[in-house]
């Protein structure tokens, strides 16, 4: 008596995007990782790859654990490097972190 009967609201109409809007903010975060994060460590790694892929014997290098040296002896997986004068060490060439400049060596 005081309460009135509820009849079904009509449906309401459909979404014209079709829920592409609920994408939209993945599909940008996605964007933004890509340029800032995937692309640049991409690059880096080709650079090295070339590094790595052009050492040759006489050249001054770095390695990652921060040793200078000059290069002895150029092997498929492992280069020779002369620390010291008679003190040479075998490192694996995805080791060499840096090519120097010629006479850099010397001024350390």
């Amino acid at each position: 008596m005081f309460i009135s009967p509820a009849y079904a609201q009509a449906a309401g109409a459909a979404d014209p995007t079709g829920g592409l809007m609920g994408l939209l903010p993945i599909l940008l975060m996605f964007v933004v990782l890509w340029f800032l994060m995937i692309r640049p460590q991409m690059k880096r790694a080709k650079e090295h790859k070339a590094l790595i892929e052009a050492l040759a014997k006489g050249d001054e290098v770095v390695t990652q654990g921060g040793m200078a040296g000059r290069i002895t002896k150029v092997g498929d997986n492992f280069i020779s490097v002369e620390l010291a004068p008679n003190v040479e060490v075998a490192v694996q060439r995805q080791a060499i972190a840096t090519v120097l400049p010629k006479g850099t060596l010397k001024a350390l």
